[in-house]
């Protein structure tokens, strides 16, 4: 996910390491907040797959600054990280689906639609699997097992009534 946040912020500009985390953390605080430790090395492996490039250059100062900006192939697996929907670890979905449904304006209506789509049944899925653990007679719940479990299916409600709106949005 933390290259997805570093192609978004360098899509609208150019910025050094600095500048990305700050744009990062400017726009996505509610839902993550990488240290300079997780942007270093996605800049490193992005610059290498050709997705992202940098530039030296001296400040008056003396002081060299690095920028980086993303290229066509950037803009391009952007707009792939953007759909590419987690199907595997459902503790990270929602923060991810969040980060997901942010960066969507990077898209056209029909990439949009298909993301909103592809979030909802996976959302679905997971709601359903927390009604089956309350309702499934082999299993007897905790009290704050039951809590959780609940609390969960709530969520899920209003997340998927969100993509619902955003569904809904796109269609108009």
């Amino acid at each position: 996910m933390i290259e997805l946040l570093v192609l978004f912020v360098l899509s609208s500009t150019p910025l050094t390491m600095y500048g990305v985390l700050k744009a990062i953390l400017k726009k996505f605080s509610p839902y993550t907040k990488p240290s300079f430790g997780t942007i270093k090395p996605a800049l490193i492996r992005l610059e290498k797959k050709g997705i992202i490039i940098s530039s030296k250059s001296i400040s008056d100062g003396g002081k060299v600054s690095v920028m980086y900006s993303i290229t066509t192939k950037g803009l391009d697996e952007l707009k792939n990280k953007i759909l590419e929907v987690d199907t595997e670890n459902p503790v990270q979905f929602l923060s991810n689906a969040r980060i997901q449904i942010s960066c969507a304006g990077f898209l056209d209506i029909s990439s949009q639609k298909s993301l909103f789509e592809k979030l909802k049944k996976r959302a679905v899925f997971i709601k359903a699997d927390a009604e089956n653990k309350i309702s499934d007679d082999t299993i007897t719940p905790t009290y704050f097992h039951k809590l959780v479990l609940d609390n969960t299916i709530c969520e899920y409600n209003n997340f998927i009534n969100l993509l619902e709106g955003l569904e809904h949005a796109c269609n108009r």
